[in-house]
């Protein structure tokens, strides 16, 4: 069967327009979807570290154009200590998270929301590492429980 050229061409501009996807290709609202649900999750675990729900707009745009590595590059890690594990283990699934949104939202093109997501997901990123490096700062070896 022949398919008209007038089909064809609507197909390429519903595709191009993300109307329509090739099969086995996830949906761009799937992939909004997708990164909706790590950015809740991220926001989540900044209420439970105690930080703001969302981080400052200039530390966003501070990291347009820089990896999620770039951002979680804070300070030289060292194994976290009694209180600090939780902070710091906070800190890594943010910056997980982060990873991940930004790797769909690369998926995603020219797209602005996706991208803005992705710079503030890695602010979140950078401002979670900078608490884990403050807390083993801050928390004197002595108030460890022994081990």
């Amino acid at each position: 069967m022949r398919i008209p050229r007038v089909s064809l061409a609507i197909a390429a501009v519903l595709m191009l327009a993300g109307c329509a996807h090739p099969p086995g290709a996830p949906a761009r609202t799937d992939l909004r979807a997708e990164i909706t649900a790590l950015w809740t999750q991220i926001r989540d675990w900044r209420r439970e570290a105690r930080m703001d729900v969302e981080p400052e707009r200039d530390a966003v745009v501070a990291l347009r154009g820089r990896s999620v590595r770039a951002a979680a590059a804070v300070c030289s890690s060292t194994q976290p200590r009694g209180a600090c594990m939780d902070v710091c283990d906070l800190a890594d699934a943010i910056c997980d998270n982060a990873e991940s949104i930004c790797s769909i939202a690369s998926q995603l093109g020219d797209d602005p929301w996706a991208k803005d997501k992705c710079d503030n997901a890695k602010a979140s990123c950078r401002e979670a590492k900078q608490r884990c490096c403050t807390c083993e700062r801050d928390t004197p070896a002595s108030a460890d429980p022994a081990p």
